[in-house]
């Protein structure tokens, strides 16, 4: 779709959220430049992302949560 100049899309705005809400992706511009992009909150062709995909392949060292040794997160003595 072209770019919708920025007073255009305010003065038309019911029917291009119903263009966004359908899947189109519409460009609002200010002065020829593209300024946004208004999209689907759910797009049609959107992939899910699927949760704990690593699950059992990332292991945590030993020691990772111990106390850190005293002075690790001293800052300059000089100040």
């Amino acid at each position: 779709m072209r770019p919708v100049n920025i007073h255009a899309a305010k003065t038309h705005l019911s029917r291009l959220v119903e263009k966004v809400a359908g899947g189109e992706e519409v460009v609002i511009a200010k002065a020829g430049k593209a300024m946004v992009k208004l999209v689907p909150l759910n797009s049609p062709g959107g992939r899910k992302r699927r949760l704990g995909i690593l699950a059992g392949r990332a292991q945590m060292p030993k020691g990772f949560s111990a106390p850190l040794p005293l002075g690790t997160l001293d800052g300059p003595e000089d100040v």
